[in-house]
């Protein structure tokens, strides 16, 4: 075996983790790196005209790792016959590579167009987040100028998020691209209200309480205004006097909800989505069946955004890790079956995660099915291909792929992050126009 751990094609084995050194668009293949899985396979690498190709020992099954050097060669040779006879047996040779390929190539055609699709559903989706990021701005600057067309603006606007979400058959979360118009101090309450109503959904929670759980949502930081941004924005810990002044965002929200004549469920929703399952919350300490029914479906989206998106930028946890730690250290400070819902809608590995996959590869987690949260959408690093053309895999259709582990962006190299572009701040938006499965938004 060469030190380099190359093999030459009548060398190639099923169990052979292959690396093929062309261009994503030059092979037939769904990845650049594989393990071989059928003789089918090593046909069509073989007919790709490559005299050798590398291979990972480590990555091999162990029967394939030493490839023999006096396997047959894959023709015999011959005495030359007539050119006629050449001629034939070289248009049959020809037509049994063909034979072996087209359809694979045919799979790839398949995919690039598939990928065109999910680019332009990207496009649709990130559209229509950046609307109601505006929207919501529009609805926060407005409350005291003009409450009551205020009112009608939300109560419009969450119709319309809980109508689409409750009437789609699957679900697609996706995470948002940074270059979103501006609105990134309305992202908090969009990110709150999108997943609650996902958790609610995945609930079953009455059609006639998801209005008041939008509106809830939505408007559940609106106390936060009668706070200095002095507060709001202060990076390091609060002083005893400065968190007890920030805690009364709650009862300023409840107040102004009051004065917009919001409903009894809206206004608990404002009111209580800081307080936890365990009496550890605040401004009451209610624990238990004490809190309302959808301020706990809030208090989870709640925790989780802020986790994932705080003041200071470098205490953010990744989604993963957020997820992880509020099920493994905090799980006592929520309703178990909101954040049992929660878990079940992102996955164990939400919108925005980097993850290594079971074949090396590194990409990054970019559309969640609620159905199949174990087999996201992804985008894979391939240095060959350029970012904006970067190849999106649908792991529901890649059975013999799934995800490794979570990888923390600092531990991937500079160009893998600056290709897959974690976002520093973590957002949401649902595509419940059509099936889950075909679409994408990075």
């Amino acid at each position: 075996m060469p030190e380099n751990n190359t093999v030459t094609m009548d060398q190639l084995r099923v169990g052979l983790y292959v690396m093929l050194d062309l261009n994503w668009f030059q092979h037939p293949f769904a990845f650049s790196q594989f393990k071989i899985k059928s003789e089918e396979q090593i046909r069509e690498i073989r007919s790709l005209g490559l005299n050798s190709v590398r291979y990972n020992p480590a990555l091999s099954d162990m029967a394939a790792r030493q490839p023999s050097t006096d396997a047959a060669p894959i023709t015999t040779p011959r005495v030359p016959a007539d050119p006629d006879t050449d001629m034939e047996e070289s248009a049959a040779d020809s037509q049994t590579v063909n034979a072996a390929i087209l359809p694979a190539l045919a799979a790839k055609r398949a995919l690039v167009e598939r990928i065109r699709i999910q680019r332009e559903a990207a496009a649709r989706v990130e559209s229509a987040f950046v609307s109601a990021a505006k929207a919501i701005r529009d609805i926060e600057k407005n409350l005291y100028s003009h409450p009551r067309e205020t009112v009608e603006h939300a109560t419009n606007l969450v119709t319309q998020i809980a109508d689409s979400i409750l009437c789609a058959p699957e679900l697609a979360i996706h995470v948002m691209g940074d270059r979103t118009g501006g609105e990134e101090l309305y992202f908090h309450s969009l990110n709150v209200t999108m997943l609650s109503m996902m958790i609610a959904r995945d609930l079953r929670v009455p059609q006639e309480a998801l209005g008041a759980l939008g509106m809830g949502a939505l408007l559940h930081d609106i106390g936060r205004k009668e706070i200095p941004d002095r507060i709001l924005m202060k990076t390091e810990p609060l002083t005893p006097p400065e968190r007890k002044l920030y805690e009364m965002h709650c009862h300023y929200g409840v107040e102004l909800g009051r004065r917009l004549q919001l409903s009894k469920s809206a206004l608990a929703i404002i009111g209580e989505h800081h307080e936890l399952f365990d009496g550890s919350g605040y401004p009451v300490g209610l624990k238990g069946d004490a809190i309302g029914v959808l301020p706990r479906i809030v208090a989870v989206a709640n925790y989780y955004d802020e986790l994932c998106n705080p003041v200071d930028f470098a205490a953010a946890l990744t989604p993963h890790e957020a997820l992880s730690t509020m099920f493994a250290r905090l799980r006592a400070k929520f309703d178990p079956r909101m954040l049992q819902a929660f878990i079940r809608c992102l996955g164990v590995y939400p919108p925005g995660t980097i993850v290594q996959l079971s074949n090396g590869v590194i990409a990054m987690v970019a559309t969640v099915n609620t159905a199949k949260p174990m087999k996201p959408v992804i985008v894979i690093y391939d240095a060959n291909i350029p970012k904006e053309e970067a190849i999106l895999a649908d792991l529901a259709r890649e059975q013999d792929l799934n995800i490794a582990k979570a990888i923390r962006p600092a531990q991937v190299p500079l160009e893998i992050y600056n290709y897959l572009s974690p976002r520093k701040r973590v957002s949401y938006y649902f595509d419940a126009g059509k099936s889950g499965q075909d679409t994408v938004a990075r």
